[in-house]
């Protein structure tokens, strides 16, 4: 009986999202007021005598033409999306990784000469990391292997934990998920990723799949644009599961090439699960805007962060010296789109009275006017690159040391986990008990092509508590970290 019920209720959900039945029910309810008001026109003719007979045609037609209106208005409209809940995979303490390790590693590797093993040691003491951060098991060896079966295993280490306490936290019916999207720019197996997913958790056979690679730390932000424009789509009030994370092992450099050398240093291990629906329902996030920024017809922008080979035919993904002079004006790029979308008024026009009055003065020397994104945005999470990419975005957009305490602080616990890492900033903003309801979330993310991505949310409901991966160790921050950028 159950299983004749859900084809029922199935059944009814498509016939309801198609525009046959919308027609009719305006329909419908044009003949059911059109009786109304017919009603009334004759009772009115009845009392006061009038001089020119009002047409019936031409009041059902209006009728109809508003009630349709308003119809077409309602089912083309965008719908709203909403995050209902996130969750960040937390490692074991036996994947701990030293910055000690990683330099006595380097030391004790026959593939790496001291230059590189001194530079490895100037940029770790510059990291702003500390010894708390993760690596898969694989990297924790002198000389790293990491096959397709290591890859696999790895992918699964950092997948399925944080699927599973997204799952325990929402409690929702799994047949309700409709979309899936993962992330992961390293490894890009056949099956995907989101297939390994659909078999571990048995998913519908007619889910919407979606693997990104090749985007970098800027995937989950991307990834989340792609599920609310497929949440439009699809009947009201069904879910979307979007997993962002990044397999590492598969991106360890075995060179001595400094611009190669720094995801090795930097890139730690992390995974973000988040639940998007369109239905309010447990919801605690409100979808505002999503604004991207692609750079990629530009040279200098596209060969920044380039997966190649080196001389000697090591693999590995070169990060170049033009990196934060590109990330700088893939920001302004993007802000000149988003800012009039979020900045209040009164601040549009103070900017651009200060580039008319630039203009007629005509001074090369007059410093840029910043719009005040604090006005539009009471928290902010940037991408963690690096110490250097933070303070570049803090300086460009104006911002104070609070602003961009949840981005350090992440930096400092987990290191650079790519495109999650967003995610355990937000994290870290509600384990502070900083999240209000009505607060406002803007999230940065850079990635290679080279873009720049951002996406703005509202808060509809703060957690309860300190929990997620910062549920441990969130009465030791923040820490200052001034001595280590």
């Amino acid at each position: 009986m159950s299983s004749h019920l859900q084809h029922l209720r199935l059944l009814y959900h498509r016939a309801a999202n198609t525009l046959i039945l919308r027609i009719a029910i305006a329909t419908t309810l044009a003949g059911a007021v059109l009786t109304k008001v017919t009603q009334g026109v004759v009772s009115a003719h009845q009392i006061v005598p009038q001089s020119s007979a009002i047409c019936p045609i031409h009041l059902f037609l209006v009728v109809v033409l508003f009630i349709v209106t308003a119809t077409f208005y309602l089912a083309l409209r965008p719908r709203t999306v909403y995050l209902v809940d996130y969750a960040c995979f937390v490692a074991s303490s036996k994947f701990r990784y030293p910055k000690a390790t990683l330099l006595e590693h380097a030391h004790l590797s026959p593939l790496l000469d001291d230059s590189t093993t001194n530079f490895i040691a100037t940029i770790l003491e510059r990291s702003g990391m500390s010894d708390q951060t993760y690596v898969p098991p694989i990297l924790s060896y002198i000389e790293p292997y990491c096959g397709l079966d290591e890859a696999r295993a790895e992918a699964e280490l950092i997948m399925f934990p944080v699927i599973d306490e997204l799952f325990a936290k929402t409690c929702i019916n799994r047949d309700a998920i409709r979309v899936l999207i993962t992330n992961s720019s390293g490894f890009s197996p056949v099956p995907s990723n989101a297939d390994m997913i659909v078999n571990r958790y048995k998913l519908r056979s007619d889910i919407r799949l979606m693997n990104l690679s090749g985007m970098a730390c800027t995937a989950s932000v991307t990834a989340v644009g792609i599920a609310s424009n497929m949440l439009q789509v699809i009947p009201w009030g069904s879910y979307a599961l979007v997993v962002s994370t990044e397999i590492i092992g598969p991106l360890y450099y075995a060179g001595n090439m400094r611009s190669m050398q720094l995801s090795n240093i930097l890139f730690r291990m992390g995974s973000a699960a988040k639940l998007l629906s369109t239905s309010r329902s447990k919801a605690r996030f409100r979808l505002e805007h999503l604004a991207r920024t692609i750079t990629a017809a530009n040279d200098a922008a596209y060969r920044c962060v380039y997966q190649e080979e080196d001389e000697k035919g090591n693999f590995g993904t070169a990060l170049s010296k033009d990196l934060m002079g590109v990330a700088g004006d893939a920001l302004k790029a993007n802000i000149t789109v988003t800012g009039p979308l979020v900045l209040p008024g009164s601040e549009l026009l103070r900017v651009l009275l200060y580039r008319m009055a630039k203009k007629v003065i005509g001074s090369r020397r007059a410093r840029q006017s910043i719009p005040n994104f604090c006005l539009a945005f009471e928290h902010f999470c940037i991408h963690v690159g690096g110490p250097a990419v933070i303070t570049s975005v803090q300086h460009g957009l104006n911002l104070s040391d609070k602003n961009v305490e949840a981005s350090r602080m992440t930096l400092h616990r987990f290191g650079n986990q790519l495109s999650a890492s967003v995610w355990y900033e937000l994290a870290y903003i509600e384990a502070k008990g900083q999240m209000k309801k009505g607060n406002r979330v803007w999230m940065i993310g850079f990635g290679a092509g080279y873009e720049c991505n951002t996406i703005g949310w509202m808060c509809i409901q703060p957690s309860s508590g300190a929990h997620g991966p910062w549920a441990s160790c969130i009465h030791r921050y923040p820490v200052d970290v001034s001595n280590k950028v």
